[in-house]
């Protein structure tokens, strides 16, 4: 044993770490909390300033006594947890358990796991921060008084299991907000028009938008109308009313905070906001790099779009290298953060530049060179110079209409030298040429009017959801991924391709609290909670203070929900099948993973099995009907209703449209953008559908039909395991 020990949170980092250090120090990883308010209980004393009663975590003994041991042979002892709230809580929790006074420079702090960082925070150890310790406590009180306060009011008034959570209700109304604004959406006609001119024969055509008639905006709302303007249009004189041209520059976008970095890895690299902090998480904490392990990216739970000096620096000199003077601007790129950010953080960003992906690739699965490509490649591109481009705008009358013509051409790719092509490619417009103000066009066509219907608001994805949360001030780079996983873990929510749409469950759970909780259940109350909690790690607001104000009132609205609120049990809805076990009628129920067929004899007979969801469309494989499945994350899948005599599954929906090569079914499937492509399902066929990339796993029929079963049987029996330990009798103590 060392001299010195270290403890940090999590094995893969203590593993990195030691191999900076010498033998004078040892690395252990508390595996997160080793305390926490005890789950049986409330565990806050409201009585006495909320005094919170934490307990070890249970299964956590044996590691508790490991490192008490290993505190004891050491001659210092550092606390190198997470640099955020919650890791300085723990060092505090910490400290407890294994004696230390808190009070002493016990704890360091780094933001990237590199030798040098590591060495330096050796240097500079300080104190715990108490203010960042009651932040945290504060958040994990009041979600604590919020769930187990409100919760029993659900089982009560709705049915036994629900919960609730301070943010998570607010996030499952955002959606269920947005599920009513789509319902009650009306779509709307409308026409648009454009032309095709040139100056002279000899000149290039281009494109004219008809924007106006008589100075005010035209609007088509049906084919008469577009026909009429169609045929003015033909016969009228066109002429440049004015003309513009100028240079436009497109400046870098900022580094990586972990929402926009949440936002980009879903859009580009089809990443839910789970997996990109997994994987974030494995880049941060270390990887093998040949001989050595480096973490490869600074700590991703940050809103600070700051780098420092030396990242800066080291950045410029790699432009210049690689690409040439001109893509270095002259003063290094600043990025303002928003108020409420913690500046004490940098962005996400490689922890060097030097580690250029395609050097590291070779060692990072696929999914973690991916990704730090995304990091490596925005961080580059924010320190480069602006793109650059020659905007030319015509401005056209053709009697009493107005057009408008607008080309841009690229003539310096700044710092979209690192994006994708495909990307530069969407946002290429057509080039106008630049003709005199006054000058005469003749005109080549008019181009048949376009029918358009407006559209109602997207459904919110979690990409989209994460960044309605940071504009509202919900929730903080920490909290954003649990909270997506837990609304739909609850049942409140649930995935349809990339859609988070708020279930019957979730839209029942949220009405009742907004409609007694609404002075807490909302954004404007979630949002000034978060600056409070920022205020209290500030110095600048009182935990104790901050609690009383919360609970008086949420007290007095419990008592006046549980008087006014009837009790609403679900009605029995039959599902039209019998129970084979007993007889009984078999109901349907919603669980975590959606409905399911329950018998009505529970708790005497706990038989459950999948609910099925025709579709109106025959099996491609035997002719029976189709169904609707999820599996045990949710996901949809379709399947025959005569498995396992029929085992046809498929992720696409069938249709009942036959494929033009062969004559079978097609299989409709959504693309990421939105697009919808058809596949034969004969996989024989030419027009099948092409291999799903980046599933590692192999999928069988039996494993997809399976899931919705395995989970009924699991939950089944675990209330029977739970029934025989509420049964057992304790034993007498000793006197």
């Amino acid at each position: 044993m060392g001299k010195n020990l270290i403890i940090v949170e999590s094995p893969t980092k203590s593993k990195t770490i030691t191999k900076f250090l010498g033998k004078n120090y040892a690395v252990a990883a508390s595996m997160g909390h080793l305390r926490d308010l005890p789950k049986s209980t409330l565990g806050v004393d409201v009585e006495h300033d909320f005094e919170p009663k934490y307990i070890n975590i249970r299964g956590k003994g044996d590691l508790i006594r490991e490192l008490k041991a290993e505190a004891a042979k050491a001659d210092k002892v550092y606390l190198a947890t997470d640099p955020d709230r919650e890791g300085e809580a723990i060092s505090w929790h910490l400290a407890h358990i294994l004696g230390l006074d808190d009070k002493a420079p016990c704890r360091i702090v780094f933001h990237e796991i590199t030798a040098s960082a590591v060495k330096d925070a050796l240097k500079h150890p300080r104190t715990i921060d108490r203010a960042m310790v009651d932040a945290q406590q504060t958040r994990r009180i009041i979600d604590r008084l919020v769930g187990y306060k409100l919760s029993p009011l659900l089982w009560r008034k709705v049915r036994k299991g629900l919960s609730a959570g301070r943010v998570q209700s607010v996030a499952v109304k955002m959606i269920a907000d947005r599920d009513k604004e789509i319902a009650k959406f009306v779509p709307e006609e409308f026409w648009t028009i454009k032309t095709k001119l040139r100056k002279d024969i000899k000149e290039p055509l281009f494109e004219a938008d008809v924007l106006k008639k008589d100075g005010q905006k035209l609007e088509m709302r049906n084919a008469e109308e577009a026909l009429t303007v169609e045929n003015e249009l033909k016969e009228a004189e066109y002429k440049v009313e004015a003309a513009f041209r100028k240079t436009v520059t497109r400046r870098a976008l900022p580094p990586f905070t972990t929402s926009t970095l949440q936002q980009e890895a879903a859009h580009k690299l089809n990443f839910t906001t789970r997996r990109t902090m997994m994987v974030a998480q494995q880049l941060y904490e270390g990887v093998n790099i040949g001989r050595s392990s480096v973490g490869l990216i600074t700590y991703m739970r940050t809103d600070s779009t700051r780098l420092a000096a030396e990242a800066v620096a080291s950045i410029r000199d790699l432009t210049v290298q690689l690409f040439g003077q001109e893509y270095c601007p002259e003063k290094p790129n600043v990025f303002s953060n928003k108020n409420n950010a913690q500046d004490a953080h940098e962005a996400i960003r490689p922890t060097s530049v030097t580690y250029m992906p395609s050097e590291v690739e070779k060692y990072l699965t696929k999914e973690q060179y991916r990704l730090y490509k995304l990091i490596w490649d925005r961080t580059m591109a924010s320190q480069m110079t602006p793109a650059v481009y020659e905007q030319t705008t015509l401005t056209i009358t053709a009697g009493a209409y107005e057009l408008k013509a607008v080309g841009s051409v690229m003539t310096f790719d700044g710092h979209l030298r690192l994006a994708d092509k495909k990307e530069i490619n969407a946002e290429k417009t057509a080039s106008v040429p630049f003709i005199a103000s006054g000058s005469a066009l003749s005109l080549h066509k008019v181009m048949p009017a376009e029918q358009h219907f407006t559209e109602a608001p997207a459904h919110y994805t979690e990409a989209s959801l994460v960044k309605k949360m940071e504009e509202e001030g919900i929730g903080r780079p920490s909290t954003y991924s649990p909270i997506i996983q837990t609304i739909q873990t609850r049942g409140y929510v649930a995935r349809e391709g990339k859609k988070l749409i708020a279930t019957e469950l979730g839209v029942k759970v949220v009405d009742m609290l907004t409609g007694h909780f609404g002075d807490i259940i909302n954004i404007p109350y979630s949002a000034r909670m978060e600056d409070e909690l920022d205020a209290i790690a500030a110095h600048e607001a009182d935990m104790k203070k901050t609690l009383a104000d919360f609970y008086m009132p949420f007290e007095q609205l419990l008592a006046e929900a549980d008087k006014v609120i009837p009790k609403d049990p679900p009605p029995l809805e039959l599902s039209g099948e019998k129970c084979e076990l007993c007889g009984k009628d078999m109901v349907i129920r919603e669980g975590r993973f959606g409905k399911f067929q329950a018998c009505s004899g529970f708790p005497q007979c706990h038989n459950t099995k999948p609910l099925l969801v025709k579709i109106g469309v025959p099996c491609p494989n035997c002719g029976g009907e189709m169904t609707q499945r999820r599996t045990k994350t949710g996901r949809v899948f379709y399947g025959c209703e005569n498995y396992p005599v029929c085992e046809f599954t498929s992720w696409d929906r069938p249709t009942n449209q036959p494929c033009p090569v062969c004559g079978k079914q097609l299989l409709e499937r959504k693309e990421s953008n939105g697009n919808v492509k058809y596949f034969c399902s004969d996989p024989e066929c030419e027009n099948a559908a092409p291999k799903r990339v980046g599933r590692k796993k192999k999928v069988t029929t039996a494993s997809l039909m399976e899931t919705e079963e395995a989970a009924d049987k699991k939950k089944a029996k675990s209330r029977k395991k739970t029934r025989k330990t509420s049964k057992r009798k304790t034993a007498p103590k000793k006197v």
